[in-house]
């Protein structure tokens, strides 16, 4: 805790509630963002709205996030890094290699295909003939990030011997769209419920030993 909240705290007086971090008080705002833009969508969610749903003031939103922009922004980078965290495992050794595929496609699986992603993909859709930036936002900080992150995981297997591709960013595009494609089109359209954990489980099992027939040394 800062010098400067210790002070807040002893002005505020005992019993008061502590004072929260710029940090927690993001979280917040990022938190309350993404269920009003998934409830209202863009246009329809105004600032005010996000504040009063976070429980802060619209200057305190306005001081940490400046335009609705930037918090749709924040919003996606906020969800992309859980699937960093969850990926950012030690290389397995020779034995793990599929294992270790697999969990990969399971956290990518689980990310797209998830309530929230899926909403904020027909957000995205629906809105961005009348707000680009939602569309440039959502390819490069979603689409383009977990590509580039799932191209060094490959790089990084071809560094240790134990795959060979000419292209890790091109494979990376055709692991994706064999893990996601043919169940993010029947859940967008309407024609089938997103698959649950054991069905993406499976569905990274399978498209982690086709892969690995192809490149596996």
């Amino acid at each position: 805790m800062s010098s400067s909240q210790i002070v807040e705290i002893a002005r505020r007086g005992p019993g008061r509630p502590p004072v929260r971090s710029d940090e927690e008080t993001l979280q917040l705002i990022l938190e309350a963002a993404a269920d009003a833009f998934r409830d209202d969508g863009f246009a329809g969610t105004p600032m005010s709205a996000v504040a009063h749903r976070a429980g802060v003031s619209t200057k305190t939103l306005y001081r940490l996030v400046p335009t609705k922009a930037e918090l749709f922004r924040r919003v996606i980078i906020n969800r992309i890094e859980q699937f960093v965290l969850e990926v950012d495992q030690p290389d397995e050794g020779m034995e793990g290699l599929q294992a270790a595929l697999e969990r990969l496609l399971t956290a990518y699986g689980t990310l797209t295909l998830a309530p929230d992603v899926l909403a904020t993909f027909r957000l995205v859709v629906s809105e961005t003939c009348r707000f680009p930036e939602l569309g440039k936002t959502f390819y490069e900080d979603a689409l383009r990030r977990t590509a580039e992150i799932m191209a060094a995981w490959l790089e990084r297997q071809c560094r240790l011997g134990r795959i060979r591709l000419d292209d890790p960013l091109l494979a990376a595009g055709m692991l994706r769209g064999m893990m996601v494609l043919e169940p993010l089109r029947a859940a967008l359209l309407g024609q089938a419920p997103p698959p649950d954990a054991e069905h993406i489980a499976e569905r990274a099992r399978s498209c982690a030993a086709v892969f690995l027939r192809g490149c596996a040394v």
